[in-house]
């Protein structure tokens, strides 16, 4: 968004859209922090927006969405969960420019102006671990790290990025070491924050490719695209249709799409489970102000489902109308072992429930 909190337009989006916005009631409270029977609420981040989970299987690596507006000069850089401890800290981050990761006219590193979004974390054919971030603090830009083991933990070290046409959402690396990158509003739309989730297109996909640049993928206007995942051969992309309430399966060698299936609510992040399944999160509705008192709706009705690659068929994971109110602004879950983690473009917590499989 060019002057506005993209997580404040986001939220205040999906009120309008939901016709659920009620500022005169606040909204039930959330589960307190701490273990409640098969379900944790782990309190410590901020805005753990997009979850990957380190080579070790040791920790989980979150984005802290904080809505900073552009031109930010802090963000909330990255966290790493601690799976054993349970213990969140920010992500050491030092810089090393080399003109072989992204654009070689990226202004230069990034440092404590990342305000992250989306994540992709792959290994490149060297080996070397590398996790794109996109970024709205400073500048719209995907920022490209190396993860690298510091000690018993991880860390980052910042190569290089691209700076966007638009304001990015998600990304997913692709074997050459580009990637594709959401728009959700990279086309021009006029009545603003609700009638863009009305279902009409308002941006598409485009396709980073080292030495060539960013072009758009065909067949990718659609109605808020949102998050996006490719196979590991970097044939198939699966992209989330935010508003439509679908998932889709494309081609990347020739653009078609090759598969779809509809969701009970806003699909947010997609993520890859060990078995090959993708797990698909988002949001419902909002219910009243939240409590920090900024007027912001909190969304606490979420869904997650898990999603055949192969058939595109969906089941249901987890409701959250069957439960008390555990977070609000859910966009992604991340499968770990028999659980599932939950992270949210809004407040300061995961909430690990139970892989039901």
């Amino acid at each position: 968004m060019p002057s506005r909190s993209f997580g404040l337009l986001l939220a205040l989006a999906v009120a309008a859209a939901m016709g659920a916005q009620q500022r005169s009631a606040p909204p039930p409270p959330l589960m307190a922090c701490g273990t409640h029977g098969d379900i944790e609420v782990l309190c410590g981040t901020r805005q753990p927006e997009d979850l990957e989970i380190a080579p070790d299987g040791k920790y989980l690596i979150a984005t802290q969405f904080l809505n900073a507006g552009r031109g930010a000069q802090t963000g909330g850089g990255m966290a790493l969960f601690d799976l054993k401890k349970k213990t969140f800290s920010k992500m050491a981050e030092t810089a090393a420019p080399d003109r072989s990761w992204g654009d070689p006219a990226c202004p230069g590193p990034i440092g404590d102006a990342l305000v992250s979004h989306g994540s992709s974390l792959a290994k490149r054919k060297d080996g070397v671990w590398a996790l794109y971030v996109v970024n709205h603090g400073g500048r719209q830009s995907i920022e490209m790290f190396e993860l690298k083991r510091a000690s018993a933990s991880w860390a980052l070290v910042w190569h290089g990025c691209v700076v966007g046409a638009h304001d990015y959402n998600d990304l997913a690396i692709l074997p050459d070491g580009g990637y594709v990158g959401t728009y959700p509003t990279g086309l021009p739309s006029t009545g603003g924050a609700a009638a863009q989730f009305g279902g009409g297109v308002t941006g598409y996909v485009a396709r980073w490719t080292p030495g060539k640049g960013e072009s758009e993928v065909p067949g990718t206007r659609v109605a808020y695209p949102n998050g996006v995942v490719v196979s590991a051969n970097g044939r198939d992309m699966f992209l989330n249709v935010f508003a439509g309430k679908e998932v889709r399966k494309y081609d990347l060698t020739t653009g078609a799409v090759t598969g779809s299936v509809k969701v009970d609510f806003l699909p947010d992040n997609l993520t890859w489970t060990k078995q090959g399944r993708l797990l698909v999160a988002g949001v419902k509705g909002a219910r009243g102000d939240c409590p920090e008192g900024s007027g912001r709706p909190c969304i606490q009705g979420f869904g997650v489902a898990e999603i055949d690659p192969a058939t595109m068929q969906a089941r249901t994971i987890f409701d959250s109308a069957e439960h008390e109110p555990l977070i609000t602004g859910v966009s992604v879950a991340f499968a770990v072992g028999d659980s599932i983690y939950l992270g949210a473009f809004q407040g300061d917590r995961l909430v690990k429930i139970p892989y039901k499989k």
